[in-house]
């Protein structure tokens, strides 16, 4: 009787159409100056996928785009916060919308809350000044800031429009904005500071000869591909992008993903979400 308990399930699993796990490849968040979000997923589906759920952020979705690495519709059907998409052959998928509720304002300060189990990049508008985050990031470039998983805040003035307001009531900008530069140079040196330190304790390990490098990467187990990926990133300084290492030894993207994934787990390589492209830093 149980053996044919077990058949039938296996059978069922096999013909319902399953819904197939996935990567995201990068999520970044443009904000808009009236608080809207432009949100944009890179997904990498696994092999055979046939569907992928993906939650949305937000609640109320705007302009929803599904395309392949090439820009062609990919099908897709959105409903309950999430979307479900069905890739076909893609490699690659993105998606992008737009929502009005990831950001609140109160009074001058406005504040973006996200919740994700992935890094993301958030780009802020032009004038804004940060004046709170809620995690150390793991990299500022200009008005982009990288932060890891979880339940994330960054609190934000905006310079520019706050001093027209300013302006138009005839009192001087100073003594609103001097205070807010101050606090947000404090909170960014500080956030910076133990950016510098993270990054100096990786990197301030002494880096062996190539010789000492090969003869240790000669007693694990690896297959010839992850031993050109971490010979090619070691020749690089520790540290290169996912596109470098994938061109250099001729790997397709979800190929050279996987590849890296493998390594991570083995605890050889730390896998940095960036702006527009996936790092790769050594860990031996």
């Amino acid at each position: 009787m149980r053996v044919k308990v077990a058949l039938i399930l296996l059978i069922t699993l096999v013909l319902l159409p399953g819904v197939s796990p996935y990567t995201v490849s990068s999520l970044v968040l443009t904000v808009y100056d009236d608080g809207y979000v432009k949100v944009e997923y890179e997904l990498l589906p696994s092999e055979y996928s046939s569907q992928i759920e993906l939650p949305l952020l937000g609640e109320h979705y705007e302009n929803v785009i599904v395309e392949d690495g090439n820009g062609n519709p990919v099908n897709f059907e959105l409903g309950n916060g999430s979307l479900l998409i069905y890739p076909g052959d893609a490699e690659v998928v993105n998606v992008s919308y737009y929502t009005p509720d990831l950001t609140s304002k109160e009074g001058m300060v406005w504040t973006l809350n996200v919740s994700t189990g992935d890094s993301f990049t958030v780009v802020l508008p032009e004038n804004a000044i940060v004046v709170d985050l809620s995690d150390v990031p793991l990299e500022i470039a200009g008005n982009s800031i990288t932060m890891p998983p979880g339940n994330q805040s960054i609190s934000y003035t905006l310079n520019g429009r706050d001093s027209e307001s300013a302006g138009e009531t005839g009192n001087s900008t100073y003594p609103l904005t001097y205070p807010v530069i101050l606090t947000a140079l404090a909170v960014l040196g500080a956030v910076g500071g133990g950016y510098l330190l993270r990054r100096r304790k990786v990197e301030g390990k002494p880096m062996p000869s190539r010789e000492e490098f090969e003869a240790k990467l000669e007693n694990l187990d690896l297959n010839e591909e992850e031993r050109r990926a971490l010979l090619y990133i070691f020749d690089r300084g520790g540290r290169a992008s996912q596109a470098e290492v994938r061109e250099a030894i001729g790997l397709p993207k979800t190929t050279a993903w996987r590849m890296f994934r493998r390594l991570e787990r083995k605890g050889l390589v730390r896998i940095l979400k960036g702006k527009k492209e996936n790092w790769v830093e050594l860990r031996l």
